[in-house]
This record gives C-alpha cells, sequence and structure tokens, in this order.
C-alpha cells in the first residue's frame, strides 16, 4: 500500500496547489530537520518526494536524545526540528532560556504501560517497580497514565507537573524508577513495567496499539497537550518552506502513510475548533 501512495503522489498528486510542482534538482530550495529515528523520520523520508514536487530538497539529520535538535534549531543550524511535543517545548525554552515556537501540530503517539517482569495489570503487587521517563513532562505523563489505570492517586493540583512527591495515595507501595527517555526501554527486564513514549517504544520493538498493557485515551486531555510539532525558531514559522513542510506532514498522503505504517501506535493529528482552542491556551498559558 505504501507504494501505491508513493506512486500516486509521485505521479502528480497536488497538495499544494500555489507552489511550483516541478523543479530541476539545483533550483530546489533546502528545508534541514532534526529528528529522531522513529517515527519522525521515518515520516520525513516518506514526505521527502513530495516536497521534492513542491520545490524543496529535505534534509533530515537524525538524533537519539532530546536535547540537541534543540540545540541545533536554536543556533540556526538547521531549519526545525520534529520529535518533541508542545509541553516539552514549552518547558525547555523555560529551563534552557531558548526561543522556539511551535509551527504545525502533526502527529500523536500514545503512552502506553508495557510488560516487563509482570505480564499483566492484573499481577501488579506491593512494593512493583515501574520505569518511567525522568524529563519533566514526559515524566508527569507516565503517573498520569498509572493514576488513570486505578495503580496510583496525583494531587488533583499537579497535572502536568506532576512528580513522584505528588503521589497522594499508593495502594501498592509502587517503586517509580526514572530513567532518561531514551534509556527506559533498556531496562525492561529489571522492572515490573514500564511506561514509555511511543517513539522509543518503536525503537524497542513495541506498539502501543497491539502490545501496551494501558494506553492513553485518544480523547484525554494529555493527547492534546502531548501532539508532536513542528519547531522552529521564533519568527521563523511562517518562512514559505516551513509552511510547506507543516502542510506536506498534514496531507493525506502522509496521514494514509502514518495510519498504516504504526497501527494505532502513531496517529495523525486532527484538529476541530474546540481541540483547535484548548491547544491554543495551553501554549498560551505555558509561554
Amino acid at each position: 500500500m505504501k507504494k501505491q501512495i508513493l506512486a500516486a503522489v509521485l505521479a502528480g498528486a497536488t497538495i499544494l496547489g500555489t507552489l511550483p510542482m516541478c523543479a530541476f534538482a539545483d533550483d530546489l530550495e533546502k528545508i534541514t530537520v532534526a529528528a529522531t529515528p522513529a517515527p519522525h523520520a521515518e515520516i520525513l523520508e516518506f514526505a521527502k518526494p513530495i516536497l521534492e514536487e513542491a520545490g524543496y530538497e529535505l534534509e533530515v539529520q537524525v538524533f537519539e536524545d532530546y536535547v540537541q535538535p534543540n540545540n541545533v534549531v536554536e543556533s540556526g543550524e538547521l531549519d526545525a526540528n520534529y520529535f518533541q511535543h508542545i509541553n516539552y517545548l514549552n518547558a525547555f525554552n523555560e529551563e534552557q532560556g531558548t526561543h522556539l515556537v511551535n509551527a504545525g501540530e502533526i502527529h500523536y503517539e500514545p503512552f502506553g504501560i508495557y510488560a516487563g517482569q509482570k505480564a499483566s495489570l492484573d499481577e501488579v503487587a506491593d512494593g512493583d517497580t515501574i520505569g518511567v521517563p525522568n524529563d519533566t513532562t514526559n515524566e508527569a505523563r507516565a503517573l498520569l497514565l498509572l493514576e488513570a489505570q486505578g495503580l496510583i492517586t496525583l494531587d488533583p493540583e499537579a497535572g502536568i507537573t506532576a512528580t513522584p512527591e505528588d503521589i497522594t495515595d499508593n495502594p501498592f507501595n509502587l517503586e517509580i524508577e526514572p530513567f532518561e527517555a531514551a534509556q527506559v526501554a533498556r531496562h525492561i527486564d529489571e522492572v515490573s513495567y514500564v511506561v514509555l513514549n511511543g517513539n522509543y517504544a518503536l525503537e524497542a520493538g513495541l506498539n502501543a496499539g497491539t502490545d501496551a498493557l494501558a494506553v492513553e485515551a485518544a480523547d484525554s486531555d494529555a493527547i492534546q497537550q502531548y501532539v508532536n510539532i513542528i519547531t522552529v525558531k521564533e519568527g521563523n514559522e511562517n518562512e514559505p518552506k516551513i509552511q510547506a513542510l507543516v502542510e506536506v506532514l498534514k496531507s493525506d498522503e502522509v496521514k494514509a502513510f502514518i495510519e498504516e505504517t504504526w497501527s494505532g501506535a502513531v496517529v495523525p493529528y486532527e484538529v476541530d475548533g474546540a481541540a483547535e482552542t484548548e491547544a491554543e491556551i495551553i501554549e498560551t498559558e505555558a509561554e
């Protein structure tokens, strides 16, 4: 099916209306994007021929961490990055003094709880250890998912800033073990369960749609707050090449590729009026 989609695109599917649909290689304007491997870099690779038809050469540089992709955009070394959600971006700006902004919402990756030494959440027992990401926003997201499963209770005032210190009820005396986000999956055999970011689950060969013991609900507040975005340095969000990049990534061709490739582990972000308003409020309040 991927080949059929790509063939249709290369046959001349028009998705950018006013943009040139043909260009010689020497005339292509370059767009440089930092991305983590899965699914972001894979989505960008699929988008390359579509952007080429629109007059742009997409160059993707792959990073394994959550810090350098922001640093290279802040410095101007690269045009954009594609790896993070809005809350992580806002926290990074606040902590690092950077000036990065959201240029477009593309997809979301449901957080999942995965089996470690225990095969089912029905087996949870007193003193079990759960591995979670240690960065501020993703740790809170993991805790919110654990709360949704009735494993812990959090201070309702904590919200997306929750830490283990905000646990008000822990009936199983669970031990929350934080690891750097990219390393959580590597400890899966050492703990009872792990809570994984969608991209790192994919890199570990796990799919939230088929392998997770529990995932975030599609209509949860977390989904609205953790949509993955194209990030640029402030002032560059309206550049034609950035707008073209975002438009391609939100096209029907790319949406179909995402849906057919990841079967629910990666989901194209669809904005209705209410969701858009809520997302704007969240971002504004965090700035």
